[in-house]
């Protein structure tokens, strides 16, 4: 489970956990997923989105994928089902904000080829390598900035499979009120219906 912030840096790593564990099992027994439950990581308070006419404030929100709850501060795509152009667009700006994470997992791993194959050593030392090349990651990437070749990575993002994860009321309002921020003349952005 990682963080990541707007500059492709990791703010926040969960490393260790079992592959066949869930992403929203693995992220709520984290330090991290256990702060955001309890209210406990001085997330700003809500604020107007910019060129909101309504000025409603909204929660400062972190983008997850499809294995993950709605929540106050967690927002993720709709299903696949049969969606309005209103959703396919929400499901494709909130995809775009995840790109992030997918992109620093690949610059990381192409800057550090160990992770370009299986590695065979002891599971706790795994995990110590893993933290080094994150930090190693967030080091070079803050002391050269973002280099041309760091972004010859492909950034694919992995299809997930939408699991049972139920949202809670706040998230679910919060997500219908982004669906239409995103579509009101202030939210879009003028390629936003040629991606859909």
């Amino acid at each position: 489970m990682a963080v990541v912030d707007a500059e492709y840096c990791f703010t926040s790593v969960d490393i260790g956990s079992y592959g066949s564990a869930s992403d929203s099992h693995v992220f709520e027994r984290s330090n991290f997923g256990k702060k955001l439950n309890q209210d406990k990581l001085n997330i700003p308070p809500n604020q107007p989105l910019p060129n909101d006419d309504t000025g409603v404030p909204m929660p400062f929100i972190f983008v997850a994928d499809e294995a993950f709850a709605l929540s106050d501060h967690v927002q993720r795509p709709f299903g696949r089902r049969i969606l309005t152009i209103e959703k396919k667009i929400y499901n494709y700006r909130l995809t775009r904000a995840r790109r992030m994470v997918e992109c620093a997992f690949g610059t990381m791993s192409n800057k550090w080829r160990i992770l370009h194959r299986a590695l065979d050593v002891n599971l706790s030392f795994c995990d110590a390598i893993i933290q080094a090349c994150c930090i190693l990651h967030n080091y070079v990437h803050q002391r050269d900035g973002v280099r041309f070749e760091d972004t010859l990575y492909e950034c694919l993002l992995i299809e997930m499979n939408p699991t049972n994860v139920r949202g809670n009321h706040i998230g679910t309002t919060t997500r219908e009120y982004f669906v239409k921020y995103f579509t009101s003349p202030g939210g879009s952005i003028p390629w936003q219906y040629e991606k859909i």
